[in-house]
């Protein structure tokens, strides 16, 4: 099961960083649907690492999408993105269980690109 921190870190803009994963979970035979851009709610966010929030510089971003694949339950995952740097989480909590065969699925099509600690899959 994931706790919710970071599996992937990418030196990319939030965008630039979504459209590859897109690309490499849909080439495993997954699909990715967009549904919240929380590019308003980063005005709001003072615990930001971004050396700019604030100001017109800051590049913080948060999306949130969903991972399918039929006959599964669809996994949630938060990209956020600060100073060019785009990380990606698992939503796994008692509210929202990731379906690990899913999440499974999805970190082996990312395993060469994951963070050292999660690159196998949490699940059989």
């Amino acid at each position: 099961m994931s706790d919710n921190s970071p599996f992937l870190a990418l030196e990319k803009t939030c965008d630039e960083a979504i459209e590859w994963f897109t690309e490499q979970v849909n080439d495993a035979g997954l699909q990715v649907v967009r549904t919240f851009d929380l590019q308003t709610a980063r005005h709001a966010n003072i615990d930001c690492p971004c050396p700019h929030h604030g100001t017109d510089q800051c590049d913080c971003q948060m999306v949130v999408f969903l991972v399918y694949r039929t006959g599964h339950q669809p996994i949630s995952i938060v990209a956020h993105s600060y100073d060019g740097q785009t990380r990606f989480s698992v939503v796994d909590n008692p509210q929202q269980h990731a379906d690990p065969h899913l999440e499974a699925t999805m970190r082996y099509a990312l395993a060469p690109y994951m963070l050292p600690a999660t690159n196998l899959p949490t699940h059989a």
